[in-house]
This record gives C-alpha cells, sequence and structure tokens, in this order.
C-alpha cells in the first residue's frame, strides 16, 4: 500500500503505553515498512512519519513539533470520526483514573494544547492536535 500512495506523511499513535498494546504493534509495522523501502525507493526520503496522542495525554508543549489547529466545526469532525471505531464509542476497557469517554478525553486534550498555545501568546483555537516527528 505505501508503494502504491507514495506518501509524503504517514500518521501513527505514539502512545506506546497503550494498554491493549495495538498502538506499538502499528508502530513497529509502519516502522519496519518504511525502514525496508527506504533502502530501495527514492520517496521515502522525502516522507515524515508524525506520532500523535490518543485520549489519555498529550506530548509536553516544548517537544510538539506540529500543532494543526481545529475549529468548533472541526472538534466535531473529529468527534464523529472517533465515534465510527466502535471500540472508542463507549466507556474504554482501561480507564485508569478517568471515566470519561475516549471523545470527552480527545476533545478535552486538544483544548487544553489550544489554551496552551495561546498562553504562549500564539493565536486561539478552538483546539489543536498536535504531532512529533519521528526520524527513521
Amino acid at each position: 500500500l505505501l508503494q502504491k500512495i507514495k506518501p509524503h506523511q504517514v500518521f501513527a499513535a505514539g502512545d506506546f503505553a497503550d494498554p491493549n498494546g495495538t498502538h506499538i504493534v502499528c508502530f513497529n509495522i509502519i516502522l519496519a515498512a518504511l525502514t525496508r523501502l527506504k533502502e530501495t525507493e527514492e520517496w521515502v526520503k522525502d516522507c515524515w512519519m508524525w506520532l500523535y496522542r490518543g485520549a489519555w495525554q498529550e506530548f509536553p508543549t516544548h517537544e510538539i513539533e506540529m500543532a494543526v489547529p481545529l475549529s468548533p466545526a472541526e472538534v466535531i469532525r473529529k468527534r464523529h470520526a472517533i465515534f465510527k471505531h466502535q471500540s472508542q464509542k463507549d466507556l474504554p476497557v482501561f480507564p485508569g483514573d478517568d471515566a470519561r469517554e475516549f471523545w470527552v478525553r480527545a476533545e478535552d486534550r486538544n483544548r487544553e494544547t489550544a489554551q496552551s498555545y495561546d498562553k504562549l501568546g500564539l493565536a486561539e483555537y478552538a483546539a489543536m492536535e498536535a504531532f512529533v516527528r519521528y526520524e527513521f
């Protein structure tokens, strides 16, 4: 699939402490594929891998390398995208000390990220999705 699409950017979950382990499994598969393709495919040299965080925690502000502002309408669109994942529609299987649903956690996290940037003097947005580049 990567050879067919030849993406310039690949996005992967960066929550490696995820209790069910799927994030690290998926990350390792993507990383292995990109590392192998880098040896033979020229386009991979210009491909960047971006990690995002899930519903539980955000990257520290000083580590964020790309922050994408979200409008109120985009926040709702993201919520609907979360609802399309059957495993994230209801209460989390491993909630820890936080019983909020995934979409609530994600929206709160994105809103808090935007507030952090606002406090730094940058533009005010409803929310922000944050990414850290993983160099392979």
